[in-house]
């Protein structure tokens, strides 16, 4: 079975407007599948879009949504009721803030839980059933080395990302069966635009358009070929060699040891920010 025939014929990418859901997105393209772009920035998704469009000639739709709203899901059922969809990736949810827990509204957090666990749930449920009936398709969720410990300056979004972290897994054990590939994808710092604006805020980045490689970051490069090579070998795979060590280490210690180990860390590269 072709990849197109197992995943296609449209993939929906939420969170495509840059970094590795826009290389994704990419990707899918080439490899024949067509899209629908979810992101807030329309203005964005359009030129993502249109550069697919030409380089590929796959079909594109663009979806302005924020995926905190409580009716997020609702805007893209609505919008792809038409569409056979054999692929969902969700890749939104990063954190701008790395801050305090305390020195947030509570509303903020409130919609990071919302668009990293609700609207990633509702959609995994939408749009499953017809994968499993079909035998065929894939969900894959990303998360964060975040997710497996807590840390300082990420509370809500650690928690949250240990949320997709279990969800994915879970799903696997129920779908993988059926025909569904279910994909954990485990990210550690990687070399984003969101990443860098983060830096450039907080003074650790000169400009976030500079071009110099963040030193131990993974590229979206990297991040989308291995999700592409391992979306058969769920439930969960951890990017690159250097964070599979990391991990394997944290994994030696107790969960107290390597709760510390992370705060020590945590001022570095905003907990795997995408």
């Amino acid at each position: 079975m072709s990849f197109r025939d197992r995943y296609g014929p449209w993939a929906i990418i939420a969170g495509a407007s840059e970094g590795v859901g826009a290389l994704y997105a990419r990707a899918m393209a080439e490899r024949g599948l067509h899209l629908v772009l979810l992101a807030r920035r329309r203005e964005t998704l359009e030129e993502v879009a249109e550069d697919i469009r030409t380089a590929t000639g796959v079909h594109v739709r663009v979806l302005a949504v924020d995926l905190s709203r409580q009716d997020a899901t609702t805007t893209i059922v609505t919008a792809t009721e038409d569409l056979d969809v054999g692929m969902l990736m969700y890749c939104a949810g990063a954190d701008p803030n790395f801050a305090h827990f305390l020195s947030e509204p509570l509303d903020t957090a409130l919609a990071m839980v919302q668009r990293n666990c609700v609207t990633p749930m509702r959609l995994c449920h939408h749009f499953a059933p017809a994968m499993v009936e079909r035998g065929r398709g894939a969900l894959v969720v990303i998360t964060s080395v975040a997710g497996l410990y807590g840390a300082p300056n990420m509370v809500t979004y650690s928690a949250t990302k240990a949320f997709d972290l279990v969800m994915a897994e879970a799903l696997w054990s129920e779908l993988h069966g059926q025909g569904v590939d279910v994909l954990a994808l485990v990210l550690g710092t990687t070399d984003t635009p969101a990443l860098r604006r983060a830096l450039a805020e907080r003074g650790a980045l000169d400009h976030p358009t500079a071009t110099t490689p963040l030193a131990g970051a993974a590229t979206p490069e990297e991040v989308v070929a291995e999700a592409i090579a391992n979306l058969s070998n769920g439930p969960t795979w951890i990017v690159g060699d250097q964070l599979r060590e990391f991990t394997r280490r944290l994994g030696l210690k107790t969960r107290g040891e390597a709760i510390g180990v992370l705060a020590r860390h945590s001022g570095d590269a905003a907990g795997g920010q995408r």
